[in-house]
């Protein structure tokens, strides 16, 4: 049972090292020869574990779990983090490409264009940063000339909205919610009649925004209501 433990540890470690080898962009884009090359991957690292024995396959399971969770400690040390998840790696800076980093990456130029123009900028020279992330996510910062205005640019004070927290789901009240924001079912219910929602497993949706206890209901047949009750 030790040298079966100690095999799947062995393979499950060998596993990640080669498709940390493999690079970012085999795991967030999954061309063919990807996709081919991770199932082959599995396969062989599978193969030499497979048994009839209930006991070893409920072993293998455990081993695979403890094995994952201690994985998800380690990369918590910057060092080991940087060994097994990476690091971001610039291809695009000032509007020009690094070719440098595009050939280390593994990521070819006909990606990099196609998600520079499916973040919005077909014209590589809006683009500050291109930015491969160490999940395989391509972060694309624009230019300030091509920034959307925002009333911060404009010197506009904006209050704050409120975040619209859920206290009713599909007829179901939510509990914890409410008492996130000091409510309770009562003053749930009270505020729901004044809006004409006598029936809370009528509605839809509700929210209530955290700022001025307002209530957002949605019945889910195209009517909305957007009322304000202040609380005393």
């Amino acid at each position: 049972m030790l040298l079966y433990i100690g095999k799947v540890v062995v393979l499950f470690v060998l596993s990640v090292v080669v498709i940390r080898f493999m690079g970012k962009a085999a795991i967030a884009q999954l061309t063919p020869h990807d996709l081919t090359a991770i199932i082959f991957l599995a396969t062989l690292a599978v193969s030499p574990i497979a048994s009839d024995k209930m006991e070893e396959a409920v072993a293998g399971i455990i081993v695979v779990v403890l094995v994952h969770i201690l994985f998800s400690k380690l990369i918590l040390y910057r060092w080991l983090n940087r060994l097994l998840i990476g690091q971001p790696t610039i291809l695009v800076k000032h509007g020009k490409i690094s070719k440098a980093n595009l050939d280390r990456s593994r990521f070819s130029l006909v990606e990099l264009l196609a998600s520079i123009r499916a973040a919005g900028y077909p014209d590589l020279h809006d683009v500050e940063y291109a930015i491969l992330e160490p999940t395989g996510e391509i972060s694309i910062l624009p230019k300030a000339a091509v920034t959307a205005v925002t009333p911060r640019h404009l010197n506009i004070k904006t209050e704050y909205q409120g975040l619209p927290i859920s206290v009713v789901v599909e007829g179901i009240i939510q509990q914890k919610n409410l008492r996130l924001i000091g409510k309770d079912e009562h003053w749930l219910k009270q505020e729901l009649e004044r809006l004409g929602y006598g029936n809370i497993k009528r509605i839809f949706y509700a929210a209530v925004r955290d700022n001025d206890y307002s209530l957002i209901v949605d019945t889910g047949e195209g009517e909305e209501t957007d009322k304000k009750y202040y609380r005393k």
